[in-house]
């Protein structure tokens, strides 16, 4: 009997665990999770491409689009509140917009992704990979908090961007695979409804790079799921120390940097500041991709964000490379080796295809009064006249649609 140990019980683990267990019922599938309860909330994420084919062979895309959002798109606001241009969903899954066809929260998504894999994988609580050593019959690996060291033909980093295995694998710092972006998020559920029943998303910049991003909430007790985000340009290095900073000493160090930063940031912004501090989900992290340079050593190999953390597709590459890392173990007989090198073979360029450039979200939010005027003036006319619209509405007739991985047909066993 096989034993598998997946380091996160996120999107990732999960999806990977759902399939592995597809292919050998028998397979002895443990995920572990560092913090002492699952994380079940989030910003809300979204589904795009061989993802959707995913969850459809899961059986699970009826049940996500039960639970979207429900947004309507977004509206890029002025300091009045007046929409300065718009952006509609497409109502097309295979040519989506900047809100997708599936946009849902994290959290609901990951309750739907772990409910089919209860009982029949061990999930463990607040402990950790401390570090591993690789032989010929499998991974020794060793915990970090009482587990006992054990032997598993595979280890599985899912542990996210900041992965600890992946850090070991390579041996190297995590950090140094890490790119920033140029973009801090603190994310958190203000308990009102600052949008009045609007099914549409709000984007309001300031100068310096300040972002108050609101979205709906489809729950029924009338909240909104707020996003503060700063955007710094590679000079900025001093404004960027600042936030890095704040990250590291943790929530308290960091709301309070935001209570400075966006004091005079006009529109919602005070509702916002306050509802951050009546949160009881405030989380912050750095906007950022992993560039790894390679997805596995051996038995040891890197899912989802802890390998190719790549925001605005990362929650579709980790549902992606779940469903393709169980199918070639399925493939490969269980050879653990070669099945997790015809995996990267098969994701790595894929990865490295959605990671060009990086920039946009420095692009998308200028850092001066007249950079955001103009941006508005560009974009009000183009949505003004429906460019966005034709754009799409023709890359479609063409046969464009958003780029698919090419995924062998895996020789799933009947259920």
């Amino acid at each position: 009997m096989a034993r598998v140990l997946i380091s996160g019980a996120g999107i990732a683990g999960s999806v990977l665990a759902f399939w592995l267990h597809r292919a050998s019922p028998t397979t002895h599938i443990i995920l572990i999770e560092r913090p002492p309860a699952l994380r079940l909330t989030g910003a809300s994420v979204d589904i795009r491409g061989s993802a959707i084919d995913v969850v459809k062979l899961m059986g699970l895309l009826d049940k996500i689009r039960e639970q979207t959002t429900r947004e309507a798109g977004v509206q890029c606001v002025r300091d009045d509140g007046s929409t300065a241009w718009q952006l509609g969903a497409t109502g097309r899954e295979e040519m989506q917009s900047v809100t997708s066809e599936y946009e849902i929260f994290r959290g609901a998504l990951a309750r739907i992704l772990l409910e089919p894999i209860e009982g029949v994988v061990e999930l463990v609580l607040g402990e950790w990979v401390e570090g591993f050593e690789q032989g010929e019959e499998g991974v020794e690996v060793r915990f970090g908090n009482g587990r006992e060291a054990g032997r598993y033909d595979l280890l599985v980093a899912a542990d996210g961007v900041g992965s600890r295995v992946r850090g070991l694998m390579l041996e190297a710092p995590s950090r140094e695979q890490v790119v920033n972006l140029g973009c801090h998020v603190a994310y958190f559920t203000v308990k009102s409804d600052l949008l009045s029943g609007a099914q549409w998303a709000k984007w309001h910049n300031s100068p310096r790079g300040r972002v108050v991003f609101l979205r709906p909430d489809p729950g029924p007790r009338g909240r909104t799921r707020a996003h503060l985000c700063n955007v710094t340009l590679p000079a900025q290095t001093k404004e960027r120390d600042r936030l890095n900073e704040a990250l590291e000493q943790g929530d308290e160090a960091y709301m309070t940097m935001l209570e400075d930063l966006f004091k005079d940031a006009g529109w919602l912004a005070p509702e916002v500041l306050k509802g951050m501090r009546e949160s009881d989900d405030f989380y912050c992290s750095l906007f950022a991709q992993t560039r790894s340079p390679k997805l596995c050593n051996g038995r040891v190999v890197l899912l989802g964000d802890a390998g190719y953390a790549t925001p605005g597709i990362g929650t579709s590459l980790a549902i992606i490379g779940g469903y393709v890392l169980a199918g070639e173990i399925l493939q490969h007989d269980g050879d653990m080796v070669k099945a997790c090198k015809a995996y990267e073979d098969l994701m790595l360029p894929c990865v490295k295809s959605q990671q060009k450039g990086g920039g946009a979200m420095r692009y998308a939010n200028p850092q001066t009064a007249w950079g955001i005027a103009a941006r508005n003036a560009v974009m009000g006319a183009a949505t003004g006249l429906m460019l966005d619209r034709v754009v799409m509405a023709g890359a479609a007739w063409l046969g464009f649609s958003e780029r698919k991985l090419a995924m062998p047909e895996y020789p799933w066993p009947a259920q």
